[in-house]
């Protein structure tokens, strides 16, 4: 066997390994991978003796990976990744890009830039396939850890500090707390206070801690999130429709709802939301997200 068959072999494997991991199952895995499975069942013992260990505990029909085996899946996703973006690398660019973009949006990005993102991919890349995904902070950044995403939009003051991320096109919005024209407080047109709105529900997605500091430091121990606010959901589109609806008073980023109007509340509330770019310290980039960069950098101006 040459030195390219055994490295084509071990990719391979590696794929093997990935799918087995994912579906939990080596019925679904062969059926997915197109292998009966005594093949893939050699394939991963064949990527055990080589990597000197076990990947699964094997508990008679049901599998589960071993501590070494999470810690392989890691670099094997990575592995994969990167084998499958020098793919698309070498088709290289046509008449318009092509090949694939994994991006994630976090709540008020997703609301502010899903559509134009794909308005524009439509009309000036019709052959790159992008695919868009919703979800808090956490749950993309462990997306994009896990290399199921290229690059994530996201609240960075919900980030922990780490070593594997790194973080660019920083910009901040301007908050508020936001209500339909008919609301009762929107109509009397006045200033209100805390307590004037904490006689409505209040909505809002979950807060960062430096938010929520804000607001105690702005209004007081009253203005603790986890008293203030009575209605949380983690997309900010549903909270949005609601106060359409409703008399329900949203804070959020006032960009999202040009429709809504802001109250005026005293003392007068100067938060921002501030979100950037994350992507994987040290992996290549995604040649299409340069185009995403670019139109973040117009967005970002649009709001300051």
């Amino acid at each position: 066997m040459s030195f390219w068959q055994t490295s084509a072999m071990t990719l391979t494997q590696l794929r093997h390994f990935v799918a087995l991991a994912d579906l939990g199952s080596f019925v679904k895995a062969s059926a997915v991978l197109h292998l009966t499975q005594p093949a893939l069942s050699r394939s991963i013992q064949a990527l055990e003796e080589e990597l000197c260990g076990a990947l699964f505990d094997r508990l008679g029909r049901r599998i589960s990976l071993t501590p070494f085996g999470r810690d392989i899946l890691r670099r094997a996703r990575r592995l994969v990744s990167d084998a499958d973006d020098l793919k698309a690398a070498g088709k290289g660019l046509h008449a318009g890009l092509i090949g694939l973009l994994r991006i994630g949006l976090s709540s008020a990005p997703g609301a502010l830039f899903s559509t134009p993102l794909m308005q524009h991919m439509a009309e000036r890349h019709p052959r790159l396939q992008v695919q868009i995904s919703r979800g808090n902070t956490s749950v993309l950044l462990n997306e994009l850890r896990e290399q199921r995403l290229d690059a994530a939009i996201v609240d960075i003051r919900s980030m922990a500090p780490s070593a594997d991320l790194q973080l660019s096109h920083v910009f901040d919005l301007r908050a508020g707390f936001l209500a339909r024209p008919q609301h009762p407080l929107v109509r009397a047109g006045q200033s209100v206070t805390l307590n004037g709105m904490k006689a409505y529900p209040i909505a809002s997605t979950p807060l960062s801690d430096e938010v929520a500091r804000m607001l105690v430091g702005t209004y007081g121990p009253e203005a603790n999130p986890d008293d203030l606010v009575t209605l949380r959901c983690d997309e900010t589109t549903s909270l949005l429709e609601l106060a359409r609806r409703a008399d329900v008073i949203v804070l959020t980023v006032k960009a999202v709802a040009e429709d809504l109007v802001a109250l005026e509340v005293v003392p007068r509330l100067t938060a921002t939301a501030r979100f950037g770019l994350a992507t994987l310290s040290g992996r290549q980039q995604a040649p299409p997200l340069q185009i995403v960069q670019n139109l973040l950098t117009g967005w970002a101006q649009l709001y300051e």
